[in-house]
């Protein structure tokens, strides 16, 4: 394996083709990776190795969604669902939620567009992404505790 970039891809599920009432299932999720993801770690990385980071839903976690991922020789690893100090996404999620507090959505349609606004809006992946040494110190620090993160 090439030197690993030392950095997070951001991928976020684009859903615009799907209904407001369809599910992610692991034929849907392989989907979007190959005709989504594939086309922004191409763009960004071109040949290098890059390291994909998602969370543990079942669509993610399936046998053939592993082989997926190894088919196309991405690495993907652990989920150490304890660690959210560390994961960029639940920090960002965390953004979107104190932005949609005082929302109230109707329907599924209306929950899509408000967090479509509420993310759209936000830097926070900037400043959290910057705090990342300190986080990890932290939780160094911490011997893996949660932290003020």
């Amino acid at each position: 394996m090439k030197n690993t970039l030392p950095c997070h891809l951001l991928v976020l599920v684009h859903c615009a083709s799907l209904s407001p009432d369809s599910r992610v299932n692991t034929a849907v999720y392989q989907e979007i990776l190959e005709h989504f993801m594939l086309p922004s770690t191409d763009e960004l990385y071109g040949d290098a190795d890059f390291i994909f980071q998602q969370n543990l839903a079942p669509a993610y976690t399936a046998k053939s969604t592993k082989i997926w991922f190894n088919d196309h020789g991405i690495t993907v690893p652990d989920w150490l669902a304890n660690l959210p100090n560390l994961y960029l996404i639940e920090n960002q999620w965390g953004f979107a939620k104190r932005k949609m507090r005082d929302m109230r959505p109707n329907n599924a349609v209306d929950l899509k567009t408000a967090v479509e606004a509420s993310w759209s809006s936000m830097d926070g992946i900037s400043s959290a992404r910057a705090s990342m040494p300190c986080r990890i110190e932290a939780v160094i620090d911490a011997k893996g505790a949660q932290t003020r993160y």
